[in-house]
């Protein structure tokens, strides 16, 4: 863990011990076809991770909007939003709650390889994506549906919890219980989680396939998905490898994980295509 991810844990203290002894396993989400039933531990409330991904969404919607590069490019926002779209209501065969999530999905103008879909359905897709990588709409929408299956599973509360766990850990319940009194910085936590750190091995293929799932179900064919990724990895034949890759690990590994679950959904996306 980066010194940058203790993220002011100290006035957190009483909250988390209390969290700590009554630290949940859940299933966040439906198995769906694809058949994810992973538990998960929480540490922190689903409700505090939503309020910081709100907040630290609009942030980002702020700097961009100062920058005037948010939804400058009108075509691509509403290609981007019919196809979320499309998407959105397929999320009820993993929670039925997600249909009721303030969703808000907007496009940043800039040349980053980069989306993201941050806690409670806060999606922002960068229009370098699209636009560098030539995505067909059923490319776009394994991409757009990987990154709500993060939020859906909940991915940034479990990598802040697990965080939390191991800031315990190294400091020790009975230090942190005697620091001072004041509020973690979720929203700083958030960020990070967002645009920093990778998710891992675990939370990708769960994204992967929940991805595939959702995007048949929207009509889009998953058999698109792969060529995503073997786009992605062309790209990095520059002297930097594409954002988007630095969050979202890459190889041969996943494109075979994801040719080899496409057949569990294509009866879905031919069923939707009726």
């Amino acid at each position: 863990m980066s010194a940058s991810m203790s993220w002011r844990i100290a006035g957190f203290a009483p909250l988390l011990l209390a969290g700590l002894m009554a630290c949940q396993t859940v299933a966040t989400t439906a198995p769906g076809t694809v058949g994810v039933d992973r538990k998960q531990r929480m540490l922190v409330s689903e409700e505090q991770i939503a309020q910081a991904a709100a907040q630290s969404y609009a942030q980002e919607l702020d700097k961009a909007r100062a920058n005037n590069a948010l939804n400058t490019d009108t075509r691509l926002l509403a290609r981007v939003r019919a196809i979320t779209d499309r998407l959105i209501p397929q999320t009820g065969v993993f929670r039925p709650d997600a249909a009721q999530w303030d969703w808000a999905v907007n496009v940043e103008t800039s040349d980053k390889l980069n989306a993201y879909c941050m806690p409670g359905g806060k999606i922002m897709v960068y229009s370098g994506l699209v636009h560098k990588l030539s995505l067909t709409d059923a490319e776009l929408a394994s991409v757009i549906g990987h990154e709500m299956a993060h939020a859906l599973r909940e991915h940034s509360r479990e990598r802040v919890s697990r965080a939390y766990a191991q800031q315990l850990a190294i400091t020790g319940v009975a230090a942190v219980a005697g620091l001072g009194q004041g509020t973690v910085d979720l929203v700083s936590a958030i960020g990070e989680v967002t645009f920093q750190l990778p998710h891992s091995r675990e939370q990708e293929v769960e994204a992967d396939i929940i991805g595939l799932e959702l995007m048949a179900r929207g009509g889009y064919d998953p058999r698109a998905a792969p060529s995503v990724w073997r786009k992605m990895a062309a790209a990095q034949s520059g002297s930097a490898p594409p954002e988007f890759l630095s969050t979202h690990p890459s190889g041969a590994t996943r494109i075979t994980d994801l040719e080899a679950n496409i057949p569990k959904v294509l009866p879905l996306y031919e069923a939707a295509r009726k």
